[in-house]
């Protein structure tokens, strides 16, 4: 495939889903990263898109450091169905840890009505609840202002005070061979906390994330029990998830 061929197809990838990465893109142009990363460049330097660590985003998105809000918006809809499975697991009266991923946040629509105990470390989750059926607990320490988070010790040390029905986590990566991986040892080590006093672990992961592998991994597939994902997950790769012991819904 020739570099306009490439381009056109690396822009509208970027344009439909927000965001993308490499490996993502080699497999779509059925190219090298090699020639991916240089066709990024290529395009960063025209102003055609915003070059990011492994991949790259919409322009539009990147020129405002890429708000949480953004950051919500991107693959909304995959979102949306995943958040939709997770909120039928949710009882009247349950305990529930939310950690500060964007397909998480978009739980809080579908949980509004719940009489439930929200444990969490997210600004918007807060914000979002708080006009709701939703008894909210916000977990105190020092506030990341891109991630509109809570983080570090005090986050930690706060989140094992308490004993949760069911922990709702994201994730920047998984793979079979890997497990979890995370742009942010800070992200990873709220989420590892609350897996360990949740008695279950949902793992919120958009299809686009299985099977990659990111900047920081943190724990074994072993850390959550049940995996929930997008209808457009592969079928070979749900298929090798479940083989591999992994309780997987989408």
């Amino acid at each position: 495939m020739n570099y306009q061929n490439r381009k056109r197809l690396i822009l509208q990838t970027v344009e439909q889903k927000g965001s993308v990465d490499v490996q993502e893109l080699a497999q779509l142009l059925q190219t090298s990263e090699m020639t991916v990363r240089r066709d990024l460049t290529q395009l960063s330097a025209a102003g055609l898109l915003y070059r990011t660590r492994g991949g790259a985003m919409k322009v539009s998105l990147a020129t405002d450091d890429f708000r949480f809000a953004n950051k919500t918006a991107v693959n909304a809809e995959r979102k949306d169905h995943i958040c939709q499975l997770a909120a039928q697991q949710i009882q009247e009266g349950d305990v529930i840890f939310m950690d500060c991923g964007s397909t998480v946040f978009r739980l809080c629509q579908f949980i509004r009505n719940k009489r439930i105990t929200v444990v969490t470390n997210s600004l918007p989750v807060v914000a979002e609840l708080l006009s709701s059926d939703v008894s909210v607990n916000l977990a105190g320490g020092e506030v990341d202002k891109e991630r509109q988070a809570i983080h570090g010790l005090m986050v930690e040390e706060h989140l094992a005070r308490y004993r949760a029905n069911k922990a709702f986590i994201g994730v920047d990566g998984i793979s079979l061979k890997n497990g979890l991986s995370a742009h942010s040892e800070k992200e990873a080590s709220t989420a590892t906390t609350m897996a360990a006093h949740a008695d279950s672990v949902y793992l919120l992961c958009d299809s686009s994330k299985l099977e990659r592998d990111k900047y920081f991994q943190f724990a074994p597939l072993s850390l959550f029990d049940v995996l929930i994902t997008d209808q457009e997950a592969s079928n070979e790769i749900v298929e090798s998830y479940r083989k591999a012991g992994i309780m997987l819904i989408n």
